[in-house]
């Protein structure tokens, strides 16, 4: 009897198992195709997502970065202010050395300073007594000098005047000699003049006569003839006229030269009385100025050796503070320089501070204690019992920068806690490195992500993470400690895409 399942199955033939098997393979083709068009636009979507994301938390990072290196940046420039006070308070320790070296330095200097103005002291005195006996010698010399030049002026006064006296006694035998020579002369040309008149007279008288006599009948010719002598009497005459009128001429200017010779004796003698008594003056005037010149000159010398004294003193002492100027001045410049440039280095600090501040820290920049009156007043009696009267002024010195450090005790309050949450962060940001590392190797593949554990990574429905085994009594590991615990942690994504 045939089988009942054999009965109903008709055989296929070839071509019949061939359709089939293509439509077989045709529908899973387009099954393959539709698993792997909604596989590519699902890692699409993913993919924009994650680039969304990523961005996002790049950006997150970015400001986190920031946060951070500003935290790190605060710190750094907390520790060079740090390092600068330290540097301020090592120069002001080495400004107190010197000032110190420079006090015992004085002192020195002061003992030096005794013991060269006693020996000046005992070398003026010295220098005196040599001037004292220099001035008594200089003395003898100018009174020897002096009786000398009164002796030549007396001689030279004797020989002046004996020769005055002299020309005064020629002047006066000049005179008399031209006047009589004068008179002389006067009298011999008045006798001559008057014999030639007498004879020219009498010569007329007769030669009248004899012509009234014996011409009165020949007029015209005796006219001519008297003419003619009359002519030649003129031309006789006028040689003996022309010396009559030169000796006149002569005459006046012998009697005018007279006058003015008398008149400049007369001014001549008045003269040498006015000189007279200007010598006299001028004796006196000299012996006076003289004196008063070498009084001067004593004054002067006495001076011009305590200005050259005092001149090398003050060169000396020039010298050294210009020595020591300079050095201190270098110094100084040096110091001012540094602390110009960390004044320069704060304001952009606290320029850049400035942006970072908040608008409470703007408002009221000094904040208020938050310890009560009754602290405030304990904490203060505290350290009045603690501060001993130095430290007190030193307090008292430096009660101007109590507002900076409030200031900076508020920001290193904020630097600590700063740190403190630095510190949170950093933790966060590696627990979140690593959560993202492990995201990364979750979505992505390589040799590198297949060689190591990842319990994302399943294939046939197994992860190559190893189970964790059973954990152990504490009492039976050796050394005590629980083994931590081991979770499997499953990709969301994985999970789209199965449910998908």
């Amino acid at each position: 009897m045939p089988k009942k399942g054999k009965k109903g199955k008709v055989p296929l033939s070839d071509e019949e198992q061939l359709l089939l098997y293509q439509q077989k393979l045709l529908a899973e083709e387009e099954m393959a195709k539709k698993k792997e068009r909604l596989l590519s636009q699902f890692l699409k979507d993913k993919l924009a997502k994650e680039e969304h994301n990523s961005a996002l938390n790049l950006k997150k990072i970015n400001t986190q970065w920031r946060t951070v290196l500003r935290e790190v940046k605060t710190k750094e420039l907390h520790k060079d202010i740090e390092v600068l006070s330290q540097t301020f308070e090592r120069v002001v320790d080495c400004k107190d050395s010197v000032v110190k070296s420079l006090a015992k330095d004085l002192s020195e200097a002061e003992e030096q300073y005794a013991h060269a103005l006693r020996s000046h002291l005992h070398n003026i005195d010295q220098l005196l007594a040599l001037q004292r006996s220099r001035l008594s010698l200089l003395e003898e010399s100018y009174n020897m000098e002096l009786e000398a030049l009164t002796k030549e002026f007396e001689t030279e006064r004797k020989t002046i005047i004996d020769q005055h006296d002299k020309e005064i006694r020629y002047l006066q035998d000049v005179f008399m000699a031209m006047e009589q020579n004068y008179i002389d002369s006067e009298y011999e040309s008045k006798l001559e003049f008057q014999s030639m008149w007498d004879d020219l007279k009498n010569k007329n008288l007769e030669e009248k006569h004899f012509l009234r006599l014996q011409l009165e009948n020949i007029v015209e010719d005796l006219w001519k003839r008297f003419q003619d002598a009359l002519k030649n009497y003129t031309e006789a005459t006028e040689d003996r006229k022309i010396a009559f009128e030169t000796l006149k001429m002569k005459d006046e200017k012998s009697s005018k030269e007279i006058e003015a010779q008398m008149k400049r004796i007369q001014k001549l003698q008045e003269s040498i009385m006015i000189v007279r008594g200007k010598i006299l003056v001028q004796i006196r005037e000299s012996d006076d100025q003289n004196q008063y010149i070498r009084n001067d000159k004593e004054a002067i010398l006495v001076q011009l050796r305590k200005l050259k004294v005092q001149r090398t003193r003050t060169r000396g002492v020039a010298q050294k503070n210009l020595v020591r100027l300079t050095l201190e001045s270098n110094t100084t410049l040096k110091t001012l320089r540094e602390i110009v440039e960390k004044g320069e280095k704060i304001l952009k600090l606290a320029e850049i501070c400035r942006k970072f501040e908040t608008e409470e820290e703007k408002v009221l920049p000094f904040y208020s204690s938050v310890l009560t009156p009754e602290e405030q007043k304990e904490v203060e009696g505290n350290i009045q019992e603690e501060l001993t009267e130095e430290m007190a002024k030193l307090i008292g010195d430096y009660s101007g920068m109590e507002n900076f450090w409030k200031r900076y005790n508020k920001v290193k309050l904020e630097q600590l806690s700063l740190q403190h949450r630095r510190t949170q962060l950093l933790e966060i940001n590696r627990k979140l490195r690593e959560m993202l590392k492990q995201y990364l190797d979750g979505i992505s593949v390589s040799d590198e992500v297949l060689s190591q554990l990842n319990p994302l990574l399943i294939i046939n429905n197994r992860s190559n993470v190893p189970r964790p085994q059973p954990q152990p009594t504490p009492g039976a590991h050796p050394g005590g400690k629980p083994h931590p615990a081991v979770h499997n942690i499953t990709e969301a994504a994985h999970v789209a895409s199965n449910l998908l």
